[in-house]
């Protein structure tokens, strides 16, 4: 407990101790799956990339964990990957279930996974942008505060985009 961090520095650049990790999130023991989550959820904020070759058993994981510490932090690194679009909606659509989950933390990383899933598929963004301004109006003070800074990023990239007439999107 509380070295997540070494784990961090002990799998940068080791493919291997890296593949160790990612074993280590199908764990029986929910502690030590648990604390691979949030040990990959911290390699992948700066290179997800190194997640990418367990795409598809994450995809699974993802679908059918019921550990919370496990669920909220997938649900900030599987969009994290590069994924298709009937990929995105899938995840999504687990990632809706979780609103329901007991855990606040839950709830607020799935919106969170949720938002970063419209960069790779736009047309989600309409509904995600309504999940959001209801989560910021009636969900708990966590996904309140997310809901806020998630609508106003989401928001200025779709004005920003709304800008660009179609002549200039092609140019």
């Amino acid at each position: 407990m509380g070295r997540v961090w070494e784990v961090v520095e002990l799998v940068e650049g080791r493919p291997g101790k890296l593949e160790q990790l990612v074993e280590c999130l199908w764990d029986d023991n929910p502690a030590i799956a648990n604390r691979a989550a949030d040990a990959l959820e911290r390699v992948t904020r700066d290179r997800p990339a190194q997640a990418q070759r367990w795409k598809e058993p994450l995809l699974g994981l993802i679908a059918e964990t019921a550990e919370k510490k496990v669920r909220w932090n997938l649900a900030l690194v599987i969009p994290r990957l590069k994924l298709t679009v009937p990929e995105c909606r899938r995840v999504a659509e687990v990632l809706r279930s979780y609103l329901d989950d007991p855990s606040s933390i839950v709830k607020t990383a799935a919106l969170h996974g949720m938002a970063d899933l419209t960069r790779r598929d736009p047309d989600s963004l309409p509904d995600v942008l309504d999940l959001l301004r209801i989560a910021g109006r009636s969900g708990t003070p966590a996904m309140r505060a997310r809901s806020r800074i998630l609508l106003k990023e989401l928001e200025c990239d779709r004005q920003k985009w709304q800008k660009c007439s179609s002549i200039h999107m092609f140019d």
